[in-house]
């Protein structure tokens, strides 16, 4: 059973920073693209970053040169690293792991950020 643990998340000023976590288990992730999505209010899901099992990044344009993911030598974990937070980045993010060559795609149950002064 595949499940994705996040946690980081929490209340920031604007231009602070957070560190979101996410632990996965129950699969090889390692043929897993993993990433962060996030949801604000009254909005749909969006993507925010992706690395590939093989190291290859994606980011909106939104969080180009603020936001960074990574993931740890074993790839069941991935992280993203927050800075210059602004208020529009508001949302709850959600851990995404994404199998490579099935059609099998997992969400963790979501984390909050919400940066407001």
């Amino acid at each position: 059973q595949v499940q994705l643990v996040e946690s980081g998340g929490g209340l920031v000023q604007p231009g602070g920073s957070l560190r979101l976590s996410c632990v996965a288990s129950g699969s090889n992730f390692k043929i897993y693209t993993m990433g962060w999505y996030r949801q604000a209010p009254g909005k749909q899901r969006e993507l925010v970053a992706t690395m590939t099992s093989g190291g290859s990044t994606n980011y909106r344009d939104s969080v180009k040169g603020r936001f960074t993911i990574s993931r740890g030598n074993a790839k069941n974990t991935v992280y993203l690293q927050m800075n210059s937070l602004k208020p529009e980045d508001t949302a709850v993010y959600y851990c995404n792991a994404d199998h490579d060559f099935l059609a099998n795609t997992y969400w963790g149950q979501g984390t909050e950020v919400t940066v407001s002064s």
